[in-house]
């Protein structure tokens, strides 16, 4: 077990151990949370607003969907042509 010590302005140093197993760099984001006494420090990956709806749970959801049909086999294509897909998807 590391050891560290508040700093004057309410910092501390992650020892090198801990910061490594977590592969935390620089600038890296950390959620604070107190539980049960203890003061728990979670890694957090932000995600820009842009970007924020590929996240959602639903459209997650519909990522794990397509991966399993991919790896099922349940695949289309490929073509030649854009009216080659599109004939193909009247087929449907």
């Amino acid at each position: 077990m590391a050891i560290t010590k508040i700093g004057p302005k309410h910092q501390i140093t992650i020892p090198q151990e801990a910061f490594q197993q977590l592969d935390l760099q620089p600038g890296d984001v950390l959620e604070v949370e107190v539980q049960d006494g203890y003061l728990r420090l979670v890694p957090q990956r932000l995600i820009p607003r842009d970007q924020a709806w590929f996240w959602s749970a639903e459209w997650q959801a519909r990522e794990r969907e397509a991966s399993e049909a991919i790896e099922r086999g349940e695949l289309s294509g490929p073509f030649e042509t854009a009216e080659d897909v599109i004939a193909h998807l009247h087929g449907k």
